[in-house]
């Protein structure tokens, strides 16, 4: 009889809302596995590849986790369509790593009105993090005002009276990264200031006359707030112009395909924050972390590169939303969900460097607001021994 009353107990304390049950925990996602950024399938390839073997290893507090990641092109629209598809047919309980800013704007309002959680999106903009207004919505990168307030800090601290020079996209991403910069140095209160700012637009062909003005300006700092192409022009036109400044770029533009497009002996000295560990580097080979990756690349992804850093900030992603999973218990209501997402603060996810975890709080957002300077010495990244935090 007592074995009666506790088996009904325990049953009682199950709480599930759509896309978990007893057996199953259903998580949607929508990345790009076709058109012009379908290099970003691969977050999702590894997702499925990554809860496989816990499946097979017998699944998340005794559940199987029904993974879909579904293809968006990197096109609003379609990122629309596939998102109402996951949430009103396949009814997941969570989306959680999917891409983009453009993408996951326009599917925003539609899951914060829905009360299904948006977690660790690919995209670092400054307006995931919002939880008094948007609170299902959270970032899974450094936010782009963070990075932008240390790598001010860092120039105060080697550069006390610099003179900088600022090229940034004519958009939210350029904005981004100026404003908080900005206010890190008059906040420092030294003689540092920016004495020169241009802009560009995506559809530029060149960013040539900007950089002359630039390196005709006196800036012995060149805060370069570029993406993909004009980021590759940018660093080849600084080295033409024979202009040697201290040289700041954005993290999502340090690339190997960015560099070597530029010509890779050009990106020599160039600054940029670390968060991240770089696989099929000789650097982080013996990193276990690196390693369980190494291992499930082999066993499920034979085809994904072994230095595909892509694929493994995929696997960073997929441990981190097993973590919040697992946290949650036999608790799978969305609002349990978002809550152990939001008290995440302190977990390190293999994809980081040591020394960097989660700084989410339930009133603030900022995925880390610790990094990493690294300095490249024309072959690889070269990082600071101690991170910096905003």
């Amino acid at each position: 009889m007592l074995s009666a009353v506790t088996s009904a107990a325990l049953g009682a304390d199950k709480k599930y809302d759509p896309g978990a049950s007893d057996t199953e925990i259903k998580l949607g996602q929508t990345v790009p596995h076709s058109g012009p950024g379908s290099l970003y399938g691969v977050l999702g390839r590894v997702g499925e590849a990554y809860f496989q073997m816990l499946n097979e290893k017998g699944g998340i507090n005794g559940r199987k986790v029904k993974f879909l990641t579904l293809d968006d092109a990197y096109s609003a629209p379609k990122a629309v369509e596939a998102t109402r598809r996951l949430v009103e047919q396949e009814e997941v309980l969570a989306l959680y790593g999917s891409l983009g800013t453009a993408p996951q704007t326009a599917v925003h309002k539609y899951l914060n009105s829905k009360g299904v959680p948006q977690l660790l999106l690919n995209t670092g903009a400054s307006k995931w993090n919002d939880p008094k207004n948007f609170k299902w919505t959270m970032a899974g990168l450094p936010l782009y005002p963070t990075e932008a307030r240390i790598l001010a800090k860092h120039v105060v601290s080697v550069k006390p009276n610099a003179k900088v020079g600022i090229l940034y996209q004519n958009d939210d991403f350029g904005r981004d990264f100026l404003a908080p910069f900005k206010d890190e140095l008059a906040k420092a209160g030294g003689t540092a200031k920016v004495i020169a700012e241009v802009t560009y637009d995506l559809t530029d062909p060149t960013i040539d006359s900007q950089l002359i003005n630039l390196a005709k300006s006196g800036a012995d700092v060149f805060y370069n707030i570029t993406t993909g192409k004009a980021t590759s022009q940018s660093i080849r036109k600084v080295a033409e112009l024979g202009w040697k400044p201290l040289h700041l770029l954005s993290a999502g533009s340090t690339g190997r395909s960015i560099l070597n497009a530029a010509g890779i002996e050009n990106a020599k000295g160039i600054v940029a924050i670390r968060y991240a560990k770089e696989v099929g580097t000789p650097q982080f080979e013996k990193d276990p972390e690196v390693m369980a990756f190494e291992e499930l690349r082999k066993k499920y992804l034979p085809n994904v590169d072994p230095d595909n850093t892509i694929a493994y900030a995929g696997y960073g992603q997929a441990v981190t939303m097993a973590e919040i999973l697992r946290r949650c218990g036999d608790n799978l209501t969305r609002e349990n969900v978002l809550k152990q997402a939001q008290t995440l603060a302190g977990f390190h996810s293999p994809y980081m460097l040591d020394g960097i975890t989660y700084s989410y709080t339930p009133d603030n957002y900022t995925p880390m607001k610790t990094l990493y300077i690294s300095i490249f010495n024309g072959k690889d990244w070269d990082i600071s021994e101690k991170p910096m935090t905003e």
